[in-house]
């Protein structure tokens, strides 16, 4: 499913406008951005958390060339599914 399929079902699931939803939709992913940039957690009971976590630096291969490379330490998005979006998958 990519982002306007999304924005379709969301427009019939809650009978908006399909403008209406794709706004929606935008502003969420806004707000769970700005709270990770500051380093904060969304937690939705259910569905699941997205946090940051952070990555050591470490040594990696370059594969053209197989020399070792290092790799710098960073931040990295994270999503960790709820029980029941586990549960309904399974």
């Amino acid at each position: 499913m990519n982002k306007s399929q999304l924005v379709d079902k969301i427009s019939e699931s809650a009978d908006i406008s399909k403008a209406a939803a794709g706004r929606a939709l935008d502003a969420f992913i806004d707000a769970v951005g700005d709270a990770l940039k500051e380093g904060d957690q969304v937690s939705l009971v259910g569905f699941g958390t997205f946090a940051v976590r952070e990555r050591a630096s470490r040594s990696g291969r370059n594969p053209q060339t197989g020399a070792t490379i290092e790799i710098a330490a960073c931040k990295q998005p994270a999503f960790k599914a709820g029980k029941a979006l586990k549960d309904s998958v399974n």
